[in-house]
């Protein structure tokens, strides 16, 4: 019973709950302001009513899922004083600089230029409020760089001094921190990810009509834009994903050892990417293994020669930097959430590839399983980048600031674990309400369909928006 409620498991629990539901808007908040802006542009330039319709269509989806990202997001910030204490005072001095810049600059930023957006439309000039859109886009990434700022120093510590009279690291370098390799390489991957989720729920939602024959006009350049931006996205989040991975081995080195269930320093053919392992219960030992020669050291540095090193001897020489402990993560959550993320993610870029060939030259499936998987391939990229985050945060353990801060001395000490019990159920409750109402309300958008617009002036064929949108 002690052990249930252990405060460290518990807060441990309701902060990966509670992220890990907060991330679900985050991607698709990203991907829809951007594939907002993108067909109120193509409006703007051509004056058709399509595309006028799809804008505001997924526009409405954004919102929404704006709405839900603000919501819960807020959670996030409180954790940090309620059940996180000791990590707040030992890296808020650093952690906070680039928290206090996405809120002061990046969310004030979107959040204006979004009431200006959705208030605007019959009463901003059409370059000015199309510009207001854009501005939401270029917010939504601005923030989730500083954010990813923020963990990349709990990844890898840079622009930093420690105080010893107060026992906590202290900012000395503002631009180290913004611009960390970790970052630099997180970012990009971050963002042509949020666009594959984003494109995933353009063509789940455009497929849902298409398949009743309806709204054809306006779901038809829908779906053909979700699915080459899928494959484009794709494309992108794959060479990204493989200038992280030379990251992380740069800076944690263990977290790729674990990823690839690799025991024993290894080179060159020995270098190999397992396609699936098993080990010993306490994860010493490499039991079976499916492997590919040569990938995993192609991977990690970029030749067919180079070296990974292993779980085993990492181990050793931690023990040695930081003393007696146990310093691997938790080897089958790292090992397959890094396969989950991959598979979930190229699975989704299949599906796009397959719709890309089946929709040539105006073409429409008539089998109904053929929609069916478009419809519920929606998931796969979501789920991909859920995994990933996963990875990310449980590869780094036992640390919650990497070779500075073990996570077991980061929760408040005054907090008892049926404290942090009471709040996590009533959380993961609240937060199951909210799922069911933005299911709801996300399904009622998408079954609503993009709304009617006016007729075309007679002079210039052009279409406006007669009244406020929302």
């Amino acid at each position: 019973m002690n052990e249930l409620l252990d405060p460290l498991l518990l807060a441990r629990w309701q902060f990966g709950i509670t992220t890990v539901y907060h991330f679900l808007f985050v991607p698709i908040t990203i991907g829809l302001a951007t594939t907002a802006a993108v067909f109120q542009t193509a409006w703007y330039r051509t004056g058709k009513a399509e595309y006028l319709r799809i804008t505001r269509f997924f526009g409405t989806i954004f919102l929404i899922n704006f709405a839900m990202g603000v919501v819960t997001g807020i959670v996030q910030e409180f954790q940090f004083g309620m059940n996180w204490s000791e990590y707040s005072r030992f890296v808020g001095d650093v952690f906070g600089a680039p928290l206090a810049m996405e809120g002061l600059l990046a969310f004030f930023f979107e959040a204006t230029f979004i009431g200006l957006w959705i208030f605007g439309w019959d009463k901003l000039p059409r370059g000015l409020h199309l510009a207001c859109i854009w501005a939401v886009a270029v917010g939504t990434i601005l923030s989730a760089y500083f954010i990813l700022a923020a963990n990349a120093f709990m990844q890898n510590p840079v622009g930093y001094e420690m105080n010893p009279a107060k026992g906590r690291a202290e900012l000395v370098d503002i631009w180290a921190v913004l611009s960390n390799p970790v970052v630099l390489a997180a970012f990009p991957h971050t963002i042509s990810a949020s666009f594959m989720v984003a494109a995933g729920l353009v063509i789940s939602a455009a497929a849902w009509h298409l398949a009743r024959h309806q709204h054809l006009d306006t779901m038809r350049p829908a779906l053909r834009f979700g699915l080459w931006t899928m494959v484009g996205a794709g494309i992108l989040t794959t060479l990204f994903g493989d200038q992280l991975s030379l990251a992380m081995v740069a800076t944690q080195p263990m977290k790729m050892a674990a990823a690839e269930a690799t025991y024993d320093t290894v080179c060159g053919a020995d270098a190999s990417f397992s396609l699936f392992t098993l080990g010993t219960p306490d994860g010493s030992t490499e039991l079976f293994s499916i492997r590919v020669p040569y990938l995993l050291s192609f991977l990690s540095t970029h030749t067919f020669d180079g070296c990974v090193e292993g779980i085993n001897d990492l181990q050793a020489q931690y023990r040695d930097l930081w003393g007696p402990g146990d310093y691997t993560p938790i080897i089958w959550v790292t090992y397959w959430a890094f396969r989950w993320m991959i598979g979930l993610g190229f699975a989704h870029v299949l599906v796009a590839v397959v719709g890309l060939w089946l929709t040539r030259r105006g073409r429409l499936p008539r089998q109904r399983w053929i929609w069916t998987v478009a419809i519920w391939s929606f998931p796969l990229s979501l789920a991909a980048m859920s995994v990933g985050w996963i990875f990310t945060e449980m590869g780094r353990q036992p640390w919650i600031v990497f070779s500075l801060l073990p996570t077991e001395s980061a929760v408040s000490p005054n907090v008892t674990g049926l404290n942090v019990l009471i709040s996590l159920v009533a959380f993961t409750l609240v937060y199951g309400a909210l799922a069911v109402v933005e299911v709801r309300l996300v399904i009622r958008a998408v079954k609503k369909g993009p709304p009617e617009v006016g007729e075309p002036d007679p002079e210039t064929g052009r279409v406006e928006p007669a009244t406020t949108v929302y």
